[in-house]
């Protein structure tokens, strides 16, 4: 890899793709970009993002603060590196996608699984949110991810411009339901579960009445207002079906098949399962050794075209 296109990258973005330099002294072989990520994320799972510090993840790999800084530059480097790797979901394969090519509404599908993983990892780690956008997805995981919204809108006859708007409008929901369902379960988790019974909701009916609240009162009357849980209607699905009626009317006004849709329920979240995560951290270290190896059989085939130069 040149040095021009790691010298072109922030040093959080040269790390995830395996293109920085790596230190050449300190305590290399018991201490690994790997593991600082992995412990950073383990910190923030358990106490939030607050927690995540330098000097705390170096206590509990059992090495110095500077220790860190012979792998990242600082914290910032850190939380890029730990918002990749939990974006590191499960894909489904291209030829799935070729598979469904038949479908009127395999795009539909497709969009409904891409939005459902964004907004589970949202559940799986309460704190992705936290972490602040700081501009377009440049790291291997987030690019995998947008990879594949957009190539479940191949067949749609949009530009690649709609194609990013239709991607960040769909993610922007998830991340926008994700942040009030994490708020509302922190919430629950203080406080205990809301007391919304029968003598709550004629308390609050007394209040809202149909004079000063005409279409709100009816709602709180009935109790689906204070109802905690949604009953019956979920709310993220609902949306997500709207929104995706939406591009379909869009896509047949623009003169792409688009027959009336069927919703269809989301599929089932990946289970909150320590095996799971084992088995997640499992694949980022191996893809993290392939990146090292190609790293160094890039290096090995430009030493040769050297010495093949002279």
């Amino acid at each position: 890899m040149p040095d021009d296109v790691e010298e072109a990258l922030p040093r959080a973005v040269a790390l995830s793709w395996g293109v920085a330099e790596h230190p050449q002294r300190g305590p290399k072989r018991e201490l690994s970009i790997e593991r600082i990520v992995d412990t950073a994320i383990e910190l923030a799972d358990a106490e939030g993002l607050g927690a995540v510090s330098m000097s705390r993840i170096a206590g509990e790999l059992g090495f110095t603060t500077m220790s860190l800084y012979r792998y990242v530059t600082s914290k910032d480097d850190v939380l890029a590196l730990m918002q990749d790797a939990v974006c590191a979901v499960p894909i489904p394969p291209d030829d799935d996608l070729d598979r469904r090519a038949d479908s009127a509404h395999d795009w539909r599908t497709g969009l409904r699984r891409w939005a459902m993983a964004t907004i589970e990892v949202m559940r799986e780690h309460p704190w992705f949110p936290d972490i602040p956008i700081s501009g377009i997805p440049l790291m291997p995981n987030n690019l995998a991810v947008l990879d594949w919204g957009l190539r479940e809108m191949r067949t749609l006859p949009l530009s690649d411009a709609e194609k990013m708007s239709t991607a960040l409008l769909l993610s922007s929901y998830a991340r926008a339901v994700g942040v009030v369902e994490r708020d509302v379960s922190r919430s629950r988790q203080a406080d205990g579960p809301p007391a919304y019974g029968e003598a709550f909701t004629r308390a609050l009916a007394e209040l809202v009445t149909p004079e000063r609240f005409p279409d709100l009162a009816p709602l709180v009357a009935s109790g689906t207002y204070a109802d905690a849980d949604g009953g019956e209607q979920d709310d993220f699905a609902f949306g997500l079906d709207r929104i995706l009626d939406g591009i379909e009317r869009y896509v047949a006004e623009r003169g792409g098949a688009a027959p009336p849709a069927t919703p269809e329920p989301l599929p089932d979240p990946i289970p909150r399962d320590k095996a799971v995560r084992e088995a997640a951290k499992a694949r980022r270290e191996a893809e993290s050794r392939l990146r090292e190896a190609r790293k160094r059989e890039r290096e090995a085939i430009a030493r040769a075209r050297e010495r093949a130069a002279r």
